[in-house]
């Protein structure tokens, strides 16, 4: 291949992938026809894209965005995963499918900078996401205003029933 067509396809790659600077790495070369595009329609739904591209390519696609870690990881069939919500949602979704599907491996992650083999995929997938902390930040955030409240109401509460007694005491 000329070195030309290598560069319009490092180009091609970079361009796709864009802005995603947290990436999978998948090895999807066990499946059947069928079952790639079941996983393929299936992610694609989610917001998920996936690339299968020569490992040298995608390194010199990844050097030229500015994304580090996976050269160790690009070794062998590689499909290259990015999208969804944010990072958790990613491997989740993955490590989902990766369950479902026999000709699924997770072979690694870059996210924010850090490399993460399968198993650091893996505990990833089973932190929370991006959803769930801000609702868990929020009630955090709304639980002092819930103890002050109920501080307050709590003895305003007893010194209207013991008003309330008292005068369904003096009307008898």
């Amino acid at each position: 291949m000329s070195r030309q067509v290598k560069d319009m396809l490092i180009a091609d790659v970079a361009g796709r992938i864009g802005e995603a600077r947290d990436l999978l790495v998948v090895d999807c070369s066990a499946m059947d026809a069928v079952t790639a595009n079941r996983w393929r329609i299936g992610i694609a739904e989610s917001q998920i894209s996936a690339l299968t591209v020569r490992n040298s390519i995608a390194r010199n696609a990844l050097a030229r965005l500015g994304v580090e870690g996976l050269d160790e990881i690009l070794a062998g069939p590689s499909t290259l995963v990015w999208g969804g919500e944010d990072v958790v949602a990613l491997s989740k979704e993955i490590t989902r499918w990766a369950r479902e599907l026999d000709g699924l491996t997770i072979k690694g992650a870059t996210v924010e900078g850090q490399t993460l083999d399968a198993a650091g995929v893996e505990a990833l997938s089973k932190s929370p996401g991006r959803l769930e902390l801000i609702a868990q930040i929020s009630g955090l955030m709304l639980s002092p205003g819930r103890q002050l409240a109920g501080a307050l109401k709590g003895p305003g509460g007893r010194l209207a029933g013991a008003l309330k007694a008292i005068a369904d005491d003096n009307e008898d």
